[in-house]
């Protein structure tokens, strides 16, 4: 099936009842970095019910500098999925800024973003991870609440084959997020360490109780998938009533999923998701050289594929968040069980 670009569905708000509070279906959405921000953009625009679900095996940069040093959760992807929450106005507008602001010196402050030191100050103080993100979200009056997919921080493991040129073949094993996000070889699998780990509770209530679970798009080794390899929260995504939505990156990432079609990137997820049955694939009407492979793809998810214009106008490949939010709202108002707005 393929839903036309139309309307402007996504260029408005949630309604409002009259009591002046939010509403709108209850979203889940998963996922990390850039991806999951773009994913949140769009949905926070639809619904005054919106909760971030967030990878934490971050190990680069200031994240990683900080969980080696204080044995935190990496607190990089948060501050994205939180500053992706920030509202439109001038409130919304600073907060995003100043919490994604990084110091340049010559001295350890060097690199470190403000969001990620005020998150690991709150949790020193508050002792709750899931707590200090409300506080932190509270204060930038982010439009949904952020949070750690598990409560410890994990790492990614990867086989890799193709590293040396002289042995095609050989696979070899690549440890850290960080290290995977831009091996130059093709991964053949993966896991997190250490494996099994357990899911936020808050996590697992939010996605039992939504209506709709949004994944990807992101990394697909290193945002979306790890996920799935979180044993409480993949039962949770199996046993939920709610609809789900697979939403396709635009085009392929340098070194993690180099040379990926789109129905590559579904053959890929289904190898992880299990018994996990996905309702509709998303993907920019643009970025599909074969429709009907990976409508052949979808359809061994138990999904319908859905083609929209998702994609930034400038040609850049990052989705628009409006164009973006317009297509979620079209899916949600023709295909949801029960009436999108409360």
């Amino acid at each position: 099936m393929t839903v036309h670009r139309g309307g402007a569905a996504g260029r408005r708000g949630a309604s409002r009842s009259g009591s002046g509070r939010a509403v709108g279906p209850r979203i889940v959405s998963l996922g990390g970095g850039r991806g999951l921000s773009a994913s949140l953009s769009a949905l926070r625009r639809l619904t005054g019910e919106l909760t971030a679900v967030v990878t934490v095996a971050d190990d680069g940069g200031s994240s990683g500098r900080l969980r080696d040093e204080l044995g935190v959760l990496p607190p990089g992807d948060l501050r994205k999925a939180l500053a992706a929450l920030c509202g439109d106005d001038d409130w919304g507008r600073t907060w995003s800024d100043v919490i994604q602001h990084r110091f340049q010196s010559n001295g350890d402050l060097h690199g470190h973003a403000v969001g990620n030191l005020l998150i690991v100050a709150l949790w020193e103080k508050l002792g709750d991870p899931v707590r200090a993100l409300e506080y932190v979200g509270r204060l930038l009056g982010a439009q949904g609440r952020v949070l750690p997919m598990s409560a410890v921080p994990l790492h990614i493991e990867a086989d890799v084959r193709g590293l040396d040129p002289a042995d095609p073949e050989r696979v070899e094993r690549v440890f850290g997020q960080a290290e995977v996000a831009v091996t130059p070889g093709t991964i053949v699998d993966f896991r997190l360490l250490p494996q099994d780990p357990p899911a936020v509770p808050e996590a697992l209530d939010a996605v039992r109780a939504a209506d709709w679970v949004v994944l990807g798009p992101g990394s697909w080794f290193t945002s979306v998938l790890p996920h799935l390899m979180v044993p409480q929260l993949r039962t949770a995504l199996v046993e939920t009533p709610a609809r789900t939505i697979l939403t396709l990156n635009l085009v392929a990432q340098p070194g993690e999923t180099e040379g990926f079609s789109p129905q590559r990137h579904l053959e890929v997820f289904r190898e992880y998701c299990g018994e996990l049955e996905i309702d509709f694939v998303l993907a920019d009407e643009d970025a599909v050289p074969d429709v009907d492979e990976l409508r052949h793809a979808a359809k061994r998810l138990g999904a319908e594929l859905v083609l929209d214009r998702v994609a930034a106008p400038d040609g850049t490949p990052r989705h628009d968040p409006e164009l973006l939010a317009a297509a979620y709202d079209r899916i949600f108002r023709t295909h949801g069980r029960i009436a999108p707005w409360r």
